[in-house]
């Protein structure tokens, strides 16, 4: 592993601050990754092995997609697309059985895609009102918000969009805004529109090199306001003031290549990474302004066996990289040192999660991988949902819910 070291200390306040990010209560699923990106759920009721005669329900989606589930009570929504004529459907489920409460088709024109990803590769977001999902095709980004009953609220277009890969980035939640990263080869910003009309409340223009499919999330500074982290290769990792929309800070120099996972707070660094389907990925470590007026500082870097599309999870200070094929390399957050690397096989595009003290991630051929999160590498089970899978699995109200291309599975919820 190379690591590139220009700081070793943080501010207590910083690092209580990361702290009190990825310590969760239980709560409702609302976005990708859970709340705030984190990836985080400390429910204690999710086996480590299971068969599918453990599954609550096991239910068959129309169309096949790799959007990760969102939850909101005992309502699931989750989308998948059409096919290749273009479309998606946003479902709502029932979750205490896997029902379908109802189902809206959303029509959109084809476009090229890459191989592995989908019409419905980005995630939906979720409140107490609405669920807001968003589609990219050639002549507009399309973001639409519907009541919990199905009715379309209101619908933007944002304008064309240009990408060599289709879209995919998942649209988040911040107050009664829908924050919407939308930094592509064409004219780029990144915006934020009322939750409950849809009106653009700040949009903030944005340099078009290579489109991003991260997903932001909400850094608290020692000092200072909440701010909006976005990753992307035009601007590295950089932060914004969620209500104006203004741009505080940036490190540009992250990235040489495109990001797609969503940026990670970990003990006091914020954490990002790049690649390319020809390799050359790389983890970044930024150490944020502790204070405005202050620049961000380079922790450090991780160039071997770097993960391009799966997101990180951290567990208090070790931060867990899972790479794309299927390296996982655990170091100390705060410094960069690894604490070990080792195969577990296969090939991700989900992102790892933790569970109490338990990480999962879904291979692309459906193998839900588990190892305890440790200073030391120990497999805990491997279950095959014998179904290929992209997605990142969701936990709400104790129970896990595992998607595959063509189906949605709930398990837990009861003593493990």
């Amino acid at each position: 592993m190379k690591i590139m070291m220009t700081a070793t200390t943080y501010s207590w306040g910083l690092l209580a601050t990361f702290t009190v990010c990825t310590t969760l209560q239980a709560q409702d699923w609302t976005r990708f990754r859970g709340p705030n990106g984190a990836g985080h759920s400390d429910a204690t009721t999710i086996p480590v092995t299971w068969a599918e005669k453990d599954y609550n329900w096991k239910v068959a989606l129309p169309g096949s997609g790799h959007s990760s589930p969102v939850l909101w009570g005992d309502k699931i929504f989750v989308t998948s697309s059409m096919g290749p004529g273009g479309g998606m459907i946003l479902l709502c489920l029932d979750a205490k059985d896997g029902t379908q409460l109802w189902r809206r088709d959303l029509a959109f024109p084809p476009v090229t895609l890459h191989r592995f990803n989908s019409f419905a590769s980005a995630s939906a977001a979720v409140d107490k009102d609405r669920v807001y999902v968003s589609w990219t095709a050639p002549e507009s980004y399309t973001v639409t918000a519907l009541d919990h009953a199905g009715e379309t609220v209101w619908e933007r277009d944002l304008g064309p969009f240009k990408s060599q890969h289709g879209g995919g980035v998942s649209p988040m939640l911040y107050e009664n805004m829908v924050i919407v990263p939308n930094e592509q080869l064409g004219p780029s910003s990144i915006l934020a529109l009322d939750t409950a009309t849809g009106r653009t409340i700040w949009q903030t223009p944005r340099n078009n090199v290579l489109t991003a499919y991260s997903t932001p999330c909400v850094f608290q500074p020692a000092e200072g306001e909440p701010q909006l982290i976005f990753n992307s290769r035009a601007h590295g990792i950089y932060g914004v003031d969620p209500k104006t929309g203004t741009v505080l800070w940036e490190y540009e120099a992250a990235f040489d290549k495109r990001s797609v996972s969503s940026p990670v707070l970990a003990s006091g660094v914020i954490i990002g990474s790049c690649g390319s389907g020809a390799g050359g990925n790389y983890v970044v470590a930024v150490k944020p302004p502790a204070s405005p007026g202050q620049k961000p500082e380079l922790a450090y870097e991780v160039r071997r066996s770097a993960p391009y599309v799966p997101t990180s999870v951290a567990v208090g200070d070790l931060l867990y990289l899972w790479s794309d094929g299927g390296i996982v390399t655990c170091i100390h957050a705060p410094t960069g040192e690894e604490r070990w690397r080792e195969r577990v096989g296969g090939d991700f595009f989900g992102s790892p999660i933790c569970v109490g003290n338990r990480i999962y991630c879904i291979s692309t051929t459906g193998e839900v991988v588990v190892l305890e999160a440790g200073d030391s590498f120990k497999v805990l089970g491997r279950n095959p949902l014998n179904e290929l899978s992209h997605a990142t699995p969701a936990v709400s109200n104790g129970r896990m819910y595992l998607r595959t291309e063509k189906h949605l599975i709930s398990l837990g919820g009861r003593s493990s």
